[in-house]
């Protein structure tokens, strides 16, 4: 008997974790749903998935920043009367700089947009079909970030624990429906993200050996697909995330900051 092939549906899906998914994804034989600001590269990169792979790949070009998008996007995917079987909510950027003096709050608020209200509204949209046909996967990417408070990148932050404690929750909801959650959390990573946050010179990020992002998609996929409720990439990502949750919050929130300083100045 032929497999039935699944559709999955990944945000953010131009460059990074996203582009990686997108790439297994279509390996295992999904077809494709690929949604990011930029249409000409997905529209190259569904040329290249569909030779490769031969699945179908459709390309929707979608700013998540703005408050109308989530609902036009749902929309246009139902008018394509497609089933999404497995939703990557991989979209998502932060804002470098101190909260009251540095960071645009313009800015802020697109981001509160991407990395909380239009993942929350893709889920609610897509996962109660996925309920009623018993199998679903839902992808949700958070941080290492998500586990302690983040002086530098406040929002940041506290967007990635908003989407840690939301994926565990309804995790939990769905339980022996045949639906599975993920949160992927993984720390810095060689992609566009810091580049986008003015990140490059924070001692986080300079002058490390940093896991790419095709290893950190390996891995959440593999999480996904094994019912992975928090999915932390790395084992001292993991032991990080285990000390911050026994650790002083004080102490953490304090050597966070200085992790998130630029590495030519020092620490007070």
């Amino acid at each position: 008997m032929a497999k039935s092939t699944k559709t999955t549906l990944i945000t953010g899906a131009s460059s990074g974790i996203g582009l990686e998914l997108a790439h297994i994804f279509a390996r295992e034989g999904d077809d494709l749903v690929l949604v990011a600001r930029s249409e000409n590269k997905l529209l190259t990169l569904k040329e290249e998935l569909e030779k490769k792979h031969s699945i179908k790949v459709f390309v929707i070009k979608c700013d998540l920043s703005l408050p109308e998008a989530p609902s036009e996007l749902i929309s246009q995917i139902r008018e394509k009367k497609l089933h999404i079987d497995h939703l990557v909510n991989n979209a998502g950027f932060g804002v470098f700089g101190d909260f009251a003096t540095e960071t645009d709050w313009v800015k802020e608020k697109e981001m509160i947009q991407v990395n909380i209200v239009a993942l929350t509204e893709l889920t609610k949209a897509f996962l109660p079909d996925m309920v009623k046909r018993s199998y679903g996967r839902v992808l949700n990417v958070a941080s290492t970030a998500a586990f302690q408070p983040g002086p530098g990148m406040a929002i940041y932050f506290a967007t990635k624990a908003y989407v840690l404690h939301f994926s565990e929750a309804i995790a939990e909801e769905l339980r022996d429906t045949g639906v599975y959650v993920s949160a992927l959390c993984p720390g810095a990573t060689v992609s566009g993200f810091q580049n986008a946050a003015a990140m490059d010179e924070s001692k986080l990020f300079k002058d490390k050996k940093l896991p790419s992002s095709q290893e950190v998609a390996e891995y959440g996929y593999a999480s996904l697909m094994n019912g992975k409720r928090v999915a932390v990439h790395g084992l001292a990502n993991y032991l990080l995330a285990q000390t911050v949750r026994i650790s002083p919050r004080n102490l953490v929130t304090k050597i966070t900051r200085k992790l998130q300083e630029k590495a030519n100045e020092s620490f007070c």
